[in-house]
Order: structure tokens, then C-alpha cells, then sequence
């Protein structure tokens, strides 16, 4: 039977931060104790007002070093740098709300508001890729947060690391829901050439209406595509990501995401379910409650259904597909269509060969140079 996009108009809020995906700012799981803010009369107008344009804060991060490792079997990478803990892109639905606990911050409006950056991010990437221990491999940028949010148009930390992984010839592997990284064209086209370099941009929905509710921040739906368009004619390799899929929410669109991605010139496609761990749960359910209150139950009463009767399941292998009827109904309408458009071929691998230290030895006999 043929599924048909939905129209859903989400109301506005009756009260919130504008242009924030949530106004929430519950406790973290680490906290011992909670406070709750309430108002006794006495506030000013001034404060009001300010409370509902809650501006950006950024701190610096000491951290001393840059790449992330995992071993989780159900990435396809093990190595990734993330320049910026906290995004301003302000997706609900963002299953790295959580890791800003592990900071002291909630997941929720601070998460978007408190925007930890690493400014030395290029510097310390050098200095690890120079190593004699480092081993080549792909480096992942967004897969935590978007490495191309609001204030890296400021910042330019992305950027510089692009440089230094140009400059070693070491491959990189972007995910991001951002148009800004049309902006690094030319240096993404002159990785791309030698095999370096392939990027992924997430699209959730394709109605601009549900994606201003959903990622406040983030660009349009109409520039991701746009994006995808121009880094294709560029000859840089583009998937889209069609994730998250919500039950009941966005996963009607499903086909025709892929259908417009593929008319945009993206190589290929992948798709992910809904997660919502720890206190992102809570998140997700206030706004849809606030958003979309006749169809919250509906949407909440479909997750469970892919969940094992759960709001998440962070299981190995079953996380980012789901489970039960829903989930594997969900799974081959994806197959199905990815398949028929063109988009289920998995893109070449991107070259380990062209590694060199600037100004070293190369990969294979740099050790020697401690002599």
C-alpha cells in the first residue's frame, strides 16, 4: 500500500525562546539535586523578554587532545573530531543532548545556548596526526555535533581542520545538516580529487514548516538540498542521511526524501530510527506535547512499537533500525526505494595511501625520524 506524506503544521508555542528547540532545562542525570525557577511577581519586563531570546554562550574547552576513538560495530569509522560540544542547530530530537550532562549542562536549552568550542582544534590535530604512533584512517567530523552550526561561520574551526587534513593527506568523512559547508567547497573539491574526502547531509523532512519547529537553527530543507546539488557538481561525493525517521511524525516522507535527494545528484542514502536516551525522552515528549498535542500519543504509542514497548533501545545492532512489525515495515519501504532510485550503492572507499607527514617521513617509515 503506497504511504502518503502527511501534512503536519505544528502549533506555535504559548511560551518558549524563540528560535530554540526547546525551553525546557531539566537536571542532568548526574546531578545530585535540582532547582526550578519559577516567578514571585517581582521580575522585570527587561528579564522577560531576555528569557525568551536566550542569547549564545561560548566556552572555551582546555581539552589537550582531539581525536575521538570507538569501537561501537555499528559505525562504519573509528576515528572522529568534534570542534564544538553543544549545537545551536537546536534539533529536538538530537540524541547528543544527552553527552552535555557529562559537562555540568542540561540537555536541554543549554545544550543549544552553551556552546563549548576548541580553539585550538587545528593545532592539536597536527600534533596528533604527527605522531609516530598515529595510524591513518578516516576522520569523521558531526558525529556527535554539526561541525558546520550557526557559530562556525565565526570561528572557522571546521575549516582549519579540513586544512590540516588536506595538508597530511588524511580522508574525512563529514555529517552535517548545515548548507554552511558549501562553504569549504574548494578545499573538499581538491580533497575529493585525490579520494579524500565524501559528505552527508541529514535531511528529515522536507516541510519547511515541521523543520523550523523540529531544528529551530539549522538550514532549510530547500538549502540541504541546494547543498547537495552544488557539492555533487563539484565532484564531491554526497549521500543524504534520511534520519531521523520518527513514527508518525516524518516517516511518511521517507520516499520522497530519497526521491529528491536523488534528483539533486546525492550518490547514495542511509536512514536511521528515532533515539531518545536519557533525559532526551523527557525532551522529546514535552515538545511534542507542546507542538503537536493531538498527535503526540499517536507518535509516542508508534516509537514504543519500535522499541520493544521502550522510547529508546541502545542495543548494539538494533539502535538505529528499531525493532517489531513498525521498525521492519520502516526498514524495507527504505531498501525498497533507496534500491529503485539509485541510492543503495555504498560510494568508494576513501584513500589511506596518500597520508604523508608535512615535511616527514611517511607513514610507513616515519618512526625513524626519533633517531
Amino acid at each position: 500500500m503506497p504511504v502518503t506524506a502527511l501534512s503536519i503544521k505544528p502549533n506555535p508555542p504559548a511560551a518558549g525562546p524563540k528560535g530554540r528547540g526547546t525551553g525546557r532545562n531539566p537536571p542532568n542525570r548526574f546531578e545530585a539535586t535540582r532547582t526550578e525557577v519559577f516567578d514571585d511577581g517581582w521580575e522585570r519586563a527587561g528579564k522577560v523578554e531576555e528569557a525568551a531570546k536566550p542569547p549564545t554562550t561560548l566556552i572555551r574547552d582546555a581539552t589537550r587532545r582531539i581525536i575521538t576513538r570507538n569501537d561501537s560495530p555499528d559505525l562504519g569509522f573509528e576515528t572522529s573530531v568534534n570542534p564544538y560540544r553543544g549545537c545551536e542547530h537546536g534539533c529536538i530530537y538530537c540524541f547528543a543532548r544527552p553527552s552535555h550532562a557529562y559537562l555540568g549542562f542540561s540537555p536541554g536549552l543549554d545544550f543549544e545556548t552553551k556552546i563549548v568550542f576548541k580553539p585550538d582544534a587545528a593545532k592539536l590535530l597536527e600534533k596528533e596526526l604527527s605522531r609516530p604512533g598515529y595510524k591513518p584512517g578516516v576522520i569523521v567530523l558531526g558525529s556527535n555535533t554539526d561541525p558546520y552550526q550557526p557559530v562556525e561561520r565565526t570561528l572557522a574551526l571546521t575549516r582549519g581542520i579540513l586544512e590540516v587534513l588536506e595538508r597530511f593527506g588524511n580522508p574525512v568523512g563529514i555529517v552535517t545538516k548545515s548548507a554552511g559547508v558549501t562553504r569549504d567547497k574548494d578545499i573538499l573539491t581538491r580533497m575529493a580529487a585525490q579520494g579524500l574526502a565524501k559528505v552527508h547531509i541529514s535531511i528529515t523532512t522536507l516541510d519547511p514548516v515541521l523543520a523550523r519547529a523540529m531544528e529551530p537553527r539549522a538550514s532549510s530543507p530547500a538549502r540541504r538540498l541546494a547543498a547537495v546539488a552544488e557539492l555533487a557538481q563539484a565532484g564531491i561525493p554526497v549521500g543524504v542521511m534520511a534520519a531521523p525517521m520518527i513514527p508518525g511524525l516524518n516517516d511518511a516522507e521517507l520516499e520522497a526524501i530519497l526521491a529528491a535527494a536523488a534528483a539533486a545528484g546525492a550518490a547514495n542514502a542511509h536512514m536511521t530510527l528515532l533515539r531518545l536516551p536519557h533525559e532526551l525522552g523527557a525532551l522529546f515528549t514535552d515538545w511534542l506535547q507542546t507542538h503537536l498535542p493531538e498527535r503526540a500519543a499517536h507518535v509516542l504509542s508508534l516509537i514504543r512499537q519500535t522499541r520493544a514497548g521502550r522510547l529508546n533501545d541502545s542495543q548494539f545492532h538494533s539502535r538505529f533500525q528499531g525493532s517489531g512489525p513498525y521498525g521492519a515495515l520502516l526498514t524495507q519501504r527504505f531498501v525498497k526505494a533507496a534500491r529503485r532510485l539509485g541510492l543503495d550503492k555504498p560510494g568508494r572507499s576513501l584513500e589511506l595511501s596518500r597520508f604523508r607527514v608535512p615535511g616527514g617521513a611517511d607513514a610507513e617509515t616515519r618512526q625513524l625520524t626519533l633517531f
